[in-house]
């Protein structure tokens, strides 16, 4: 099943406003008639392979953000002990991804547990990175191994993660939201 013209008709509009491109250039760069790129981006022809892909290429896009619908509006759900989660080898300690960092964004979303039993020892992250966390239950020693903090729940902390830093567990159930920014 191809890609419904509405999909189309508002991209093509979309990247020829960001560009600030009129129909006539467009279609001049793209080899095609105006004509054909207004009945287009109304919505209305039969678009084919070469059609949509010289016009990507006029645009400046990946010929993929012509015809891919756009991103679901709904709201995303994450249920409590679902998701991809990844357990620490050295400590009782494991995160659930909530979010990745998509193009052009620089961020990483996770929910964090921490057990008893020792601090989670963290090695330097990229350079430019910045942990940001938000306890929300328990009691949670975290920071640069040099200057840690004592968190109480719904306090905020953030510190640099390119340096050698620690959480540990002060209290059982201890969990918190950490969002990794990176630089």
């Amino acid at each position: 099943m191809g890609a419904p013209l509405e999909f189309i008709a508002a991209a093509l509009r979309r990247e020829r406003e960001r560009e600030k491109l009129s129909l006539s250039e467009v279609a001049k760069r793209a080899g095609i008639a105006k004509s054909t790129l207004h009945q287009l981006e109304a919505g209305a022809g039969n678009p084919n392979i070469e059609t949509l892909w010289a016009l990507a290429v006029a645009l400046n896009v990946p010929f993929s953000r012509l015809v891919e619908p756009p991103a679901p509006t709904a709201p995303r759900v994450i249920r409590a002990g679902e998701g991809p989660s990844i357990q620490a080898e050295q400590a009782d300690f494991g995160g659930t991804l909530l979010a990745t960092c998509p193009p052009g964004a620089k961020r990483d979303l996770y929910v964090m547990n921490v057990g008893m039993g020792g601090p989670r020892k963290a090695d330097a992250h990229l350079l430019g990175t910045v942990e940001h966390v938000v306890l929300m239950s328990g009691r949670l020693r975290v920071g640069p191994t040099d200057a840690t903090v004592d968190l109480d729940p719904h306090d905020y902390c953030s510190f640099p993660g390119d340096v050698p830093h620690v959480y540990e567990a002060l209290t059982p159930g201890t969990s918190f939201t950490l969002v990794m920014e990176h630089r």
